[in-house]
């Protein structure tokens, strides 16, 4: 298993005033919420018993798709590729497995229509020397079915995907490890192994140290990206760019600190995001650029700030993840909210990580999956 230097873990759990809304918009609850919102007792549990390495559900299927590492005594691990059913959270099949191996393999999402997509990093000695991306087309194959080619090499780092499902295009966020350290983005038909031109990001501000985020408005073909360099009075900064010309442009953002996670919603324009000094959430209009702040619920402190978040595009929901809940006595929350900041309920009774780990939304069945600490070894399901 590649260590923790080789960025090994980014992607299967990655780090990560112009106006606010009064208090009064904090009752404003949905009316007609089917089902309520709550953390239920279904759980994925990992085959191995291993850490999870990315996961993500099909949102016109039925199935998931996860990957896992189990630590052995020997500093090796068994490592393998699942897919789970959404509804039970049993595993449907063990995709890939190796035994007693430094490889592993990364779950990067699902993309375009029921397409799975996993990196395979082989490790000959301590790094990673090699990287090849893997296809399940579609997940409910239960098998690899190809290979997605991108004009990468083993010191580039895929660092996110776009949650663009049902889209042809999904946009691919990464850096060069070493050398320049350049971050770069760049757009690909998944299943038809296309791509377009890897675009290196101009603004020092979206460097890897800086944590940058990223969404895609398949609607323009471009990536939005969100980040700051962390300073408490600092906000952040976005970044627009074409994914066909390479053409970049920029607006300031609202709120303090790091951007912990953004979603878009191509439909409308809208986009979310978390930051985390102010503990707040930003909704902003792309098409005027302009945008506003909204309070997490409840929250008091640095704390209780926002980390990932998803876009349900059929109910026009934005959901953001909170480590240290504001609006339960404890463990975790996401908190929901409609695309003009109306906050419409909480989630409470989750455990989830330090980090913005993956929100992985059906919006069809409104239903998602999160990974629970402190084991990092399961999935557990919510509605909302």
């Amino acid at each position: 298993m590649a260590p923790m230097n080789t960025c090994l873990h980014l992607r299967g759990w990655p780090r990560w005033i112009a106006a606010t809304v009064s208090a009064g918009a904090f009752a404003a609850v949905s009316a007609a919420q089917s089902p309520p919102a709550q953390a239920t007792g279904v759980f994925v549990h990992s085959a191995l018993g291993g850490f999870i390495l990315g996961y993500d559900v099909d949102r016109p299927g039925t199935e998931g798709l996860l990957c896992e590492a189990l630590t052995l005594p020997n500093g090796h691990h068994d490592v393998a590729v699942e897919t789970f059913d959404q509804t039970t959270g049993n595993i449907v099949r063990i995709v890939r497995r190796q035994t007693d191996t430094s490889n592993d393999f990364v779950a990067l999402g699902v993309a375009g229509r029921s397409v799975g997509l996993v990196e395979f990093e082989h490790v000959s000695t301590i790094y990673v020397d090699r990287r090849a991306y893997l296809t399940m087309n579609p997940l409910g194959a239960n098998a690899f079915t190809g290979l997605w080619t991108p004009a990468l090499t083993a010191n580039d780092i895929i660092l996110s995907m776009s949650e663009s499902q049902g889209s042809p295009a999904t946009a691919f966020l990464g850096f060069h490890n070493g050398g320049s350290s350049n971050t770069f983005v760049f757009s690909s038909n998944v299943a038809a192994n296309t791509f377009g031109p890897l675009v290196t990001v101009n603004d020092p501000v979206f460097t890897f140290s800086n944590s940058p985020v990223m969404a895609l408005d398949t609607s323009t073909g471009r990536a939005l990206l969100a980040a700051s360099n962390g300073c408490p009075q600092c906000r952040p900064q976005f970044g627009l760019i074409d994914l066909a010309t390479g053409t970049q442009s920029g607006f300031n953002g609202l709120g303090f600190g790091y951007v912990n996670g953004i979603a878009l919603d191509p439909a409308t324009g809208i986009a979310c995001t978390s930051t985390e000094i102010d503990f707040s959430v930003e909704f902003y209009d792309l098409a005027t650029q302009t945008g506003f702040v909204v309070p997490l619920p409840g929250a008091t402190s640095q704390a209780q700030s926002g980390r990932a978040v998803a876009v349900d595009p059929i109910h026009r929901l934005f959901l953001v993840g909170q480590e240290f809940s504001s609006t339960a006595p404890s463990g975790s929350s996401i908190q929901v909210f409609d695309e003009q900041g109306q906050y419409v309920e909480s989630v409470d009774g989750l455990s989830l990580p330090a980090s913005s780990t993956r929100i992985a939304i059906n919006a069809r069945r409104r239903t998602g999956f999160v990974l629970v600490t402190p084991g990092l070894t399961s999935l557990q399901q919510f509605t909302y």
